[in-house]
């Protein structure tokens, strides 16, 4: 029996569309708010607070050492509700799918997607699907928004950081690009090479209730020396960081020496910059040590009454170089 394969005809609009929502899509969420086909989700929202993020997936390959576009898509928003402190509710998913994408390939990415949603006990409320041409889409694109709350009295900003804070990470910088990298250009290394794409607001949830966390940033695109230049920039403040300390997996780093490639500059998908105040920087490290996502979490550095917006970054040689925003993408389509 031949595979089948997405046609320009499933975006139309038409029945063949609404055949492959109501007997591939819907079932596989298992959402019966989108069965009503409304143009709107109606919400309910507990508290007064909300918060909203959009963001859009275009990673290639689809799927990839510990994770796939799905998978990426929940947690990517979910993560980013999580860096203002709010509690993931609500997700839409528009899908754009390239004409000859297989049903089965859909079929495991929406499976996925529905796993992720069940993990971080959120809702895909809402959803749209396109269909482009043949070569126009990489067999598919994900967009999403996510809808979140936040408690009363939390403040979580990027522009929250102070001088005198300590800067934590949550583990390994750079597993993602790394594996997503290797599994497109199909490099094989002795060591296994996996994304590190992950919910954090469970970790965050905990470690807000630690102690006095000032700021969050997740190291997507750019990496880490993207997330610590825009957070001094947008805090005001300096940031002193030791290169030693900052947590690389031997097999990244030999990788990223292989390639020519900095860590520092390579996507994350389950990790958060952290800007904890210096009295609790010790109780909340402990607690993010004590959460799976977290076991390796690092202190590697302070934020400084500096130049405002400079990240130094002290060498193992016992120099000072800055740490620059990259001006670009080191590698493309990770995240």
């Amino acid at each position: 029996m031949p595979e089948r394969l997405i046609s320009i005809a499933h975006g139309g609009g038409g029945t063949r569309m609404r055949e492959l929502l109501r007997e591939t899509v819907f079932p596989l969420l298992g959402e019966d708010v989108l069965l009503d086909a409304e143009d709107a989700a109606v919400l309910a929202l507990p508290g007064d607070r909300i918060a909203l993020t959009t963001d859009s997936f275009v990673v290639k390959p689809l799927f990839f050492p510990g994770g796939d576009i799905g998978k990426l898509a929940v947690c990517g928003t979910v993560n980013d509700l999580a860096m203002v402190g709010a509690r993931p509710l609500y997700l839409t998913m528009g899908l754009i799918l390239e004409e000859g994408l297989s049903f089965s390939v859909l079929e495991k990415v929406v499976s996925s997607v529905a796993d992720w949603a069940e993990n971080t006990q959120v809702r895909i409320v809402a959803g749209d699907t396109k269909v482009v041409e043949r070569g126009m889409a990489d067999g598919m694109y994900i967009n999403t928004s996510g809808v979140g709350v936040l408690e009363e009295g939390r403040e979580v900003s990027i522009k929250g950081a102070s001088p005198g804070d300590a800067l934590i990470v949550n583990g390994y910088v750079g597993d993602h690009g790394i594996a997503v990298l290797s599994e497109r250009e199909g490099f094989s290394f002795q060591a296994e090479l996996l994304s590190d794409c992950a919910p954090l607001y469970g970790l965050v949830q905990s470690m807000l209730e630690a102690g006095e966390v000032h700021s969050l940033r997740d190291p997507t695109r750019g990496g880490l020396a993207a997330a610590l230049n825009e957070m001094a920039s947008a805090s005001g403040c300096a940031f002193e960081v030791v290169e030693g300390d900052v947590p690389v997996r031997e097999g990244v780093r030999a990788v990223c020496e292989m390639l020519g490639l900095d860590p520092l500059y390579v996507a994350n998908e389950g990790k958060f910059l952290a800007a904890v105040g210096e009295s609790d920087a010790g109780k909340v490290l402990a607690e993010i040590k004590g959460h799976a996502l977290g076991e390796n979490a690092m202190l590697i550095g302070r934020a400084t009454e500096g130049r405002k917006g400079q990240v130094s970054l002290l060498t193992p040689l016992g120099t000072r170089r800055l740490l620059r925003t990259p001006s670009g993408e080191q590698l493309p389509r990770i995240c």
